[in-house]
């Protein structure tokens, strides 16, 4: 069990739990879109082949081979620490993603009575799921974990930490600050959600969430937990 715990940590074991899901996201986008791949990316995705494209680097297949290097690169790193069995961890890991999606739509279902109790105004939240929203599900857990937890929290984290913060403070300033800017993400750009109280605490609570099992579980839960949790919300819709 703590081989298990360890494992799902390790960039081997994201790289391979992860390989499926990018392929998935990547071969839908192609298929589905008719030549319009913006329709199915979410901002996450425009965002980080937008900046890619200053560089020369707009090509589809750009962003998911970076995924790939860094965490292969990564896996070479810290190859003698690799799990041994990393497809039966794989499967641990989508079994975690599904129980965390659900915790967290169990959470979901709750957020808006919690919040009328304190008084503050609020919204539905609500979802849509046709087989290209699924796709874009998929693309949101992939990227928007890559940009706000991989990128923005570790490296805030680290930066506090050269700046001499003790390690316990750096995390959860790192976390608010990233859990902050995942969620008012949502509401920027012409296909952004309007900005509504309930919207961005719940996208607060769901970065949080997020970054709790980035740190805890690892990056392949992390993605697999946002991916579930926003196919689950879709298809659940009332």
């Amino acid at each position: 069990m703590l081989n298990y715990l360890s494992a799902t940590r390790h960039p081997w074991a994201s790289l391979v739990f992860l390989l499926p899901w990018v392929i998935v996201y990547e071969g839908g986008v192609l298929v589905m879109s008719d030549g319009q791949s913006a329709s199915l990316r979410g901002g996450a995705d425009e965002w980080l082949r937008l900046g890619l494209a200053q560089y020369g680097l707009g090509q589809a297949w750009v962003a998911p081979l970076i995924l790939i290097g860094v965490l292969l690169s990564w896996s070479v790193w810290d190859w003698a620490k690799r799990p041994r069995e990393p497809v039966a961890v794989a499967f641990g890991m989508m079994l975690e993603s599904v129980i965390f999606a659900a915790a967290l739509w169990a959470i979901a279902r709750n957020f808006v009575p919690l919040l009328q109790q304190y008084g503050i105004p609020t919204a539905s939240i609500r979802f849509n799921a046709s087989a290209g929203e699924v796709v874009r599900y998929i693309g949101a857990g992939i990227y928007e974990e890559v940009l706000f937890r991989l990128g923005l929290f570790s490296g805030l984290y680290l930066l506090l930490r050269v700046v001499l913060l003790p390690s316990m403070l750096a995390l959860v300033l790192a976390a608010v600050a990233a859990a902050l800017a995942f969620a008012a993400a949502h509401h920027l750009g012409p296909h952004g959600e309007s900005m509504v109280t309930t919207r961005f605490l719940f996208r607060v609570t769901d970065g949080l969430f997020f970054t709790l099992l980035y740190v805890l579980r690892g990056f392949g839960v992390a993605v697999g937990a946002h991916a579930c949790y926003d196919i689950l919300a879709g298809v659940s819709v009332e």
